[in-house]
């Protein structure tokens, strides 16, 4: 009789935020990577805030005219970042849309602290993921995160109540400055077992050599 495959898991700390594209590709990296690794490892997932823009209004502003101030880069180096990033989407599954508007995520982040509580947080960043990058919704927009809520799995007339509440608020803050304080200053960054760092947007190969690497470590 064969003796049962040994299982090791992993914590996996996904530090990232909602309208981050670099984000949206890692996470679909890094779920690949996990398929490939098979049954001998196991991830207990977590998503962690980060915002990029922690100031930005309430109204969000012209994503053109905000890289274009933040980075120093014109309108066709923008679209020419925008095209590889786009490619580097479809090679791992990520669809990515028009995106007009940059948003404050505060809400988001909220939103996607409960959802850790319901057990349903990987579901609810997929959906809010898709939803911006994929369909150039408004991730700050209530009823943008009661539908995102629902395609999770979760119950909208409650994710409606925790956004109205601002519940939550306290929880999100202190997890950012706890990341900031551990040098996290760009995402995504993935901690796995809260001590090796994956920075960026890797490829799947890249995740998969150094999950083998850290579970072979034990």
């Amino acid at each position: 009789m064969n003796a049962p495959a040994t299982l090791t898991k992993l914590r996996i700390d996904f530090v990232s935020d909602v309208v981050c594209p670099w984000c949206a590709i890692g996470l679909a990296s890094l779920e690949t990577a996990l398929g490939r690794v098979g049954d001998g490892i196991e991830a207990d997932l977590h998503f962690q805030p980060f915002e990029l823009n922690p100031q930005m209004a309430a109204e969000g502003e012209d994503i053109t005219e905000h890289l274009s101030r933040k980075y120093g880069i014109d309108a066709a180096q923008i679209e020419r970042n925008r095209e590889a990033i786009r490619l580097r989407g479809a090679e791992v599954g990520f669809r990515f849309g028009p995106r007009s508007r940059i948003v404050n995520t505060f809400d988001a982040h909220r939103l996607l602290h409960w959802a850790g509580l319901e057990g349903r947080q990987h579901e609810l960043k997929r959906a809010l993921l898709a939803a911006y990058h994929g369909e150039g919704q408004d991730p700050s927009d209530p009823d943008v995160l009661a539908a995102s809520a629902a395609q999770a799995g979760l119950d909208a007339a409650r994710a409606r109540e925790v956004l109205a509440s601002g519940r939550y608020a306290d929880e999100v803050r202190a997890n950012e400055r706890h990341w900031l304080e551990l040098g996290v200053n760009s995402v995504p960054a993935v901690i796995v077992n809260q001590r090796h760092l994956i920075s960026g947007g890797q490829p799947p190969e890249v995740f998969e050599q150094a999950l083998r690497q850290i579970a072979a470590q034990g």
